[in-house]
């Protein structure tokens, strides 16, 4: 009788451990599959986040070509003008130049003028 209850004890025992570690394995099983979910589920963001840094990157050195590109432009046109402003001075130079050759022709054809007439009337 005694062992008789032992045994059953034992057996019941068995049984629980059974149990318990059955249900242990399929706790352990859904953590893993909780975990491999979690998992997925960031790895899709972190995925995105890679491709749009990607991108981001592409598009600053693209960008940066076309700043660089721009600058050289600015300074193709500023020296252009440059030289057109030097032409503009030069021409005003000329001008300025004619002006006073102009004037001095002047005075001496109005000097030559005088002279003449003095010259008849005295003659």
């Amino acid at each position: 009788m005694l062992s008789g209850l032992v045994r059953d004890h034992q057996a019941r025992q068995g049984g629980r451990k059974e149990r318990q570690e059955k249900r242990k394995q399929e706790a352990i099983q859904a953590a893993n599959k909780l975990t491999e979910a979690l998992v997925d589920h960031l790895n899709v963001g972190v995925a995105q986040a890679y491709l749009n840094q990607k991108r981001l990157d592409s598009e600053a050195k693209l960008l940066h070509q076309s700043a660089t590109n721009f600058a050289k432009q600015t300074q193709s046109w500023l020296t252009v003008i440059e030289t057109f402003n030097g032409s503009l001075k030069e021409l005003g130079d000329i001008q300025g130049w004619a002006k006073a050759i102009e004037d001095d022709l002047n005075v001496v054809s109005c000097t030559l003028e005088y002279t003449s007439k003095v010259d008849q009337e005295t003659s």
